[in-house]
């Protein structure tokens, strides 16, 4: 028997035909994918608060008005109280996952008080939410073809504006998802 494949590290792009409002035309970049299912942060979809906002809940400080004005993602329907910020490694935070040697995901309000203070890592994504699976549930949405994967880019996650990362994702596989319409591979 094949060990399982894991998608950590991957982008899922939805399938044009992907219908579920909270992931139609998203890119979420797999943080964490295993045996007891996968959580990933969707990219491409502003949220209604800036970073400046949160800061301020936060009783943090900023005076950087470019921090300030930053946009908040809305990483995936699960707890979407709750701060997930993508960034390159930079130093070590409370609570961090590495997601490849590019990208890391920190969780710990440690990270959020570097920003504000200027100290935080160059290049970052905040979000609130995430998407969530249990076990065999993503398995079961590739098999019915809900989402195209390709490996992740760090210069998609942090150089490319929002609303081009879902065509370049696709681009990374070659593909022109205008091409596959909902009626795309039926005869």
């Amino acid at each position: 028997m094949s060990s399982p494949t894991y998608l950590n590290n991957q982008f899922l792009i939805a399938m044009p035909t992907l219908a579920d409002p909270n992931f139609a035309q998203t890119v979420t970049l797999i943080c964490e994918h295993n045996n007891e299912g996968a959580l990933g942060i969707v990219i491409n979809r502003p949220g209604l608060l800036s970073l400046g906002e949160i800061m301020d809940q936060l009783n943090f400080e900023v005076s950087d008005n470019d921090l300030r004005e930053q946009t908040v993602f809305e990483g995936g329907p699960v707890h979407p109280d709750r701060g997930f910020v993508l960034h390159e490694p930079s130093q070590e935070w409370e609570s961090s996952l590495a997601v490849s040697e590019h990208i890391q995901v920190t969780t710990s309000r440690d990270i959020l008080a570097a920003l504000a203070r200027g100290e935080g890592p160059n290049s970052y994504l905040l979000a609130l939410g995430y998407a969530g699976w249990a076990a065999g549930q993503l398995e079961e949405e590739m098999a019915a073809n809900a989402w195209l994967s390709v490996e992740a880019s760090p210069d998609i996650v942090f150089n490319t504006g929002w609303d081009q990362r879902y065509k370049a994702a696709a681009d990374l596989l070659g593909i022109d998802l205008g091409a596959l319409g909902p009626g795309a591979g039926h005869a």
